[in-house]
């Protein structure tokens, strides 16, 4: 949706219309693509994020009449880059020269 390359669907951060923790109409984050109702699909990534919301991309591929909060996704991809993630911190492998 943001960058618009294509790409495999076990790839991509599929986003419904749902609600966030207060109730509130939201973009929610459907990692396991279960979630009932349509979805958009976009790389899990800031700069796709970034771009679908500035192209107001959402409202239009989910066919939505109200505005769409859109917290719980940037708080998923935040986590999902959280440089403390112990993933983050091992060391490159390969040949390394002396």
């Amino acid at each position: 949706m943001g960058c618009r390359t294509r790409a495999a669907a076990s790839e991509l951060l599929r986003v419904v219309a749902g609600s966030d923790a207060g109730g509130t109409p939201a973009l929610v984050p459907d990692p396991d693509r279960r979630a009932p109702g349509r979805g958009a699909h976009l790389h899990p990534t800031h700069e796709c994020w970034e771009l679908a919301v500035r192209r107001r991309a959402f409202p239009r591929a989910l066919r939505s009449g109200v505005p769409l909060a859109g917290a719980p996704v940037e708080d998923y991809l935040a986590s999902l880059h959280d440089p403390s993630d112990p993933q983050h911190d091992r060391p490159e492998t390969g040949a390394r020269s002396s």
